[in-house]
């Protein structure tokens, strides 16, 4: 496993991290979990994300136990705050109210003092974006968090919370968490790439293999007992369409020329970007996880003349953004 720098920051992440969104809490229970990110850390995985919206509380309940027998010093842990936890309304959003009451809560569920990264889950238009950075500050001076960052904020956005980090003299967002992915790239390569080259902004990705599409699971259909498979998981289904499995078979034929799998060529295609810090993975099976770790070796497979390949692969399909 290689490791990272957060940005500019001296914090170290494993470039491949294992998440807790839609698996822990859902599809993985606590037993599951702890076997999971005991294999991850005992591969090099130190980063292991979560927030507080996920599974309801559940997933930061389930990863706090599952951490117990690992040493805390030697993992990065994060969650967010933004979506409603909380009754009323103040139980939402990046108010200071919220914010605190939120890390308290996320810290009794993790069972730790402090997390190491701090993300605001969404930019929040009825709180001023100095309230945010003064709070964070205010978390950061009480040692409750470490380093702070964004997640789905516009360009804009960002460059607010740095002038305001400037002109009150505050520690200004070390991180941003956008989705990056072979279907979803023009944010992060046209946007948020100039700020991370010039503020040092570090880049964590989420959702590498765009729902598990980008694995080749749905190739030739949905699998019994797949994620899309679920009643629960029609958004899931709404994604499949016959032009990005074209694209994805287009891929997977890429992959076997490599030896390698379709989703180890899709995550080792984001790790060929500086800006990323961490690839953040998710896995229900142990399978899933060795073969996402797998990516750290296949990313020296990538060849200028097979990144052209891919581009011509993605240059095919037809605009795929939100």
């Amino acid at each position: 496993m290689h490791y990272r720098r957060l940005g500019r920051s001296g914090l170290k992440v494993s470039e491949i991290s294992l998440g807790a969104w839609i698996t822990f809490g859902g599809q993985v229970d606590v037993g599951k979990a702890s076997n999971l990110i005991v294999a991850a850390y005992d591969q090099g995985v130190n980063y292991f994300d979560n927030a507080d919206v996920y599974a309801n509380g559940e997933a930061e309940s389930i990863m706090g136990k599952a951490i117990k027998g690992l040493p805390r010093e030697a993992l990065v842990l994060s969650s967010k705050v933004f979506w409603p936890t909380m009754p009323g309304p103040n139980g939402r959003g990046l108010s200071r109210k919220h914010i605190l009451e939120s890390i308290n809560a996320s810290l009794q569920r993790l069972g730790t003092d402090y997390v190491d990264l701090y993300f605001c889950h969404r930019f929040d238009p009825d709180t001023p974006v100095e309230e945010v950075v003064q709070t964070m500050n205010i978390l950061i001076q009480q040692g409750k968090i470490l380093y702070w960052g964004v997640s789905e904020w516009q360009a804009a956005q960002v460059m607010q919370a740095y002038a305001a980090a400037g002109q009150y003299g505050l520690i200004p967002p070390t991180v941003e968490q956008p989705q990056y992915n072979m279907f979803h790239r023009r944010r992060v390569e046209l946007e948020l790439a100039p700020i991370c080259k010039e503020y040092g902004l570090g880049l964590v990705t989420w959702s590498p293999l765009y729902y598990g599409i980008l694995s080749g699971k749905y190739n030739d259909g949905i699998p019994e007992g797949s994620r899309a498979s679920l009643t629960d998981m029609a958004w899931v289904r709404d994604n499949i369409t016959p032009e990005r499995i074209g694209i994805v078979r287009q891929l997977t034929a890429l992959a076997r020329e490599l030896e390698i799998t379709t989703a180890q060529l899709a995550i080792a295609w984001l790790l060929r970007r500086k800006e990323v810090s961490s690839v953040i993975t998710g896995a229900t099976r142990m399978e899933q996880l060795d073969e996402n770790l797998g990516a750290a070796a296949a990313e020296e497979l990538l060849t200028e003349e097979t990144l052209e390949k891919i581009e011509q692969i993605l240059g095919n399909a037809p605009e795929m953004e939100e």
